[in-house]
């Protein structure tokens, strides 16, 4: 079936009749059927239309991974509307410019997130109607979002929405500057749920897709929210990252997918190893977002007994571009093939193809591409070499069409004109026995112009000093490779979805050099 003229909406109707009476969201205390999700949807999309909200309107949506999140999401897109959902760590500054600048209309939040909702709305004056989740005493001036449940007004006929309109716009967060919003258009993720359904030989009415990952999150959204609404697979939202919480709900629900980022795998390794058969339902699992390191991978394969398949795909793209072959040969560094209907290549500054092996920057051709940048041609338009998007990833492919990512563009360090990829080092401290997490950041030096650093964290008890550590990596590195300096800290920052935030360990070297050592800013 093509999904080239067809909207989220179609895709779920049809879901929704062919497996009406089977399990679509698993929660402790409901378990929604899709007829369940469909006719809440509904009302939903109702409410909104008795409050006046119009085709092409956008509404922010502030909430955990839950039912009502994945309810209300659908039912913004029935009302012909655009969902625009919001980071839960970032500023409520930060959430306001983002609301300003999509020109939002409408604000969704969940009642415990009351506080900083207060602060966000104190700074959006285009927002008309706030709707809140909770059954606590309304703030003045706020509807209660049961009323939009409880609503019969007539929603838009499907035939006013077609496949072109926007469905989301997926705020980017950016290393420097404000962030980006990518429009994806009803197509755009329509086709990618059904390139992921292929890609990931998903089975409707089988599979239970435990959704830990923030569905506010491009990843999430598409793997563990449209994809099981949209082709008959249920959900099981999990509204934090926590290992115990994991493990209990792959359990309790019989999950048989666990899509993750590399950091959320290395924390489970830590459970009791009484919890180990907790994951006995699982059929695999999904890794993407970050790259994964090779050691993690098998470490948490040979202890659990289920494969990881690593995939990749920038939000901008919506966002799945591939994955390694479901039971075929994994190949561990390698995010795979493109899936289906997506076009990938190696292309160089100017555009050129790269031959076989070279490294190159990595991008993409297919119908799940992004519309553009909301408000910024000029960055669309830098975005891409005509049709192809170029994602910002540095990579490669081998002979027989293996995609590999060396490193972001942005990340790769310049020592005296020799390139220097963090992964790669980043990788070998991964093999280190006594070391738990790293991250390879390059800061500026005014004679190499920048030089690598590393920041890590070491296993209980561990006397690991700078001598033995950078022994070791003299061991697997070229010397150049070799970090001038390791930041032994109790743990990593990580964003909401998971990964090391390695901004935040930029400015922490900064201040840190700024104090001992009186360097200024690069």
């Amino acid at each position: 079936m093509s999904t080239d003229h067809l909207t989220l909406i179609d895709l779920a109707r049809t879901a929704a009749s062919t497996y009406a009476e089977h399990p679509a969201i698993l929660e402790a205390s409901k378990t929604w059927t899709f007829a369940e999700v469909d006719a809440a949807s509904d009302r939903i999309a109702s409410g909104l239309a008795m409050e006046g909200f119009v085709k092409g309107d956008r509404i922010g949506l502030y909430c955990a991974n839950s039912a009502a999140f994945a309810v209300t999401y659908m039912g913004i897109l029935k009302a012909g509307c655009t969902v625009v959902p919001l980071h839960l760590l970032y500023h409520p500054s930060e959430l306001a410019w983002i609301l300003n600048d999509s020109g939002a209309k409408g604000f969704i939040y969940l009642n415990v997130f009351s506080e900083p909702a207060s602060v966000i709305l104190g700074q959006t004056p285009g927002i008309e109607k706030v709707f809140r989740m909770g059954d606590e005493e309304l703030p003045e001036g706020h509807l209660s979002w049961m009323n939009l449940m409880t609503s019969t007004s007539p929603i838009p006929s499907p035939d006013l929405i077609p496949a072109e309109d926007l469905a989301s716009i997926l705020y980017t967060s950016g290393t420097t500057g404000r962030p980006k919003g990518a429009m994806l258009t009803h197509r755009n993720l329509a086709v990618n749920t059904e390139s992921v359904r292929q890609a990931m030989k998903l089975v409707p009415g089988e599979d239970r897709i435990l959704v830990v990952l923030p569905m506010f999150h491009a990843f999430a959204a598409m793997v563990g929210l449209l994809f099981p609404l949209c082709h008959g697979c249920a959900l099981i939202p999990v509204p934090k990252f926590d290992p115990t919480l994991v493990a209990d709900a792959v359990k309790s629900f019989g999950a048989t997918v666990l899509p993750a980022v590399p950091s959320m795998f290395q924390v489970l390794m830590r459970l009791p190893e009484e919890k180990t058969a907790d994951f006995a339902s699982l059929r695999f699992c999904i890794s993407g977002g970050a790259a994964m390191p090779v050691a993690v991978m098998h470490a948490f394969s040979d202890r659990f007994g289920k494969i990881i398949y690593e995939g990749d795909g920038p939000t901008e793209c919506s966002p799945v571009t591939c994955v390694n072959p479901i039971g075929g040969e994994t190949r561990a560094g390698s995010v795979g093939f493109p899936v289906p209907r997506v076009e990938m290549k190696i292309l160089d500054e100017e555009g050129n193809e790269m031959p076989t092996g070279e490294i190159g920057e990595i991008c993409v051709r297919a119908p799940s591409v992004m519309k553009g940048y909301w408000n910024q041609p000029e960055e669309t338009a830098a975005s891409f070499f005509g049709d192809w998007f170029r994602t910002g990833d540095l990579g490669q492919v081998d002979a027989d069409g293996y995609f590999y990512i060396v490193d972001r563009k942005k990340d790769m360090i310049i020592v005296n004109g020799m390139n220097i990829y963090p992964r790669v080092v980043e990788e070998v401290l991964y093999t280190h026995p006594e070391l738990i997490e790293a991250a390879v950041i390059g800061v500026h030096h005014a004679r190499s112009g920048e030089i690598p650093e590393a920041w890590v964290v070491t296993t209980e008890g561990s006397s690991l000093d700078t001598a033995s550590l950078r022994a070791f990596c003299l061991e697997h590195l070229g010397r150049h490779e070799v970090p001038r300096k390791f930041h032994v800290v109790q743990e990593l920052p990580k964003n909401a979805n998971g990964k090391i935030n390695k901004r935040e360990l930029r400015k922490a070297g900064e201040a840190e050099r700024g104090v001992t050592e009186g360097e200024g800013k690069a």
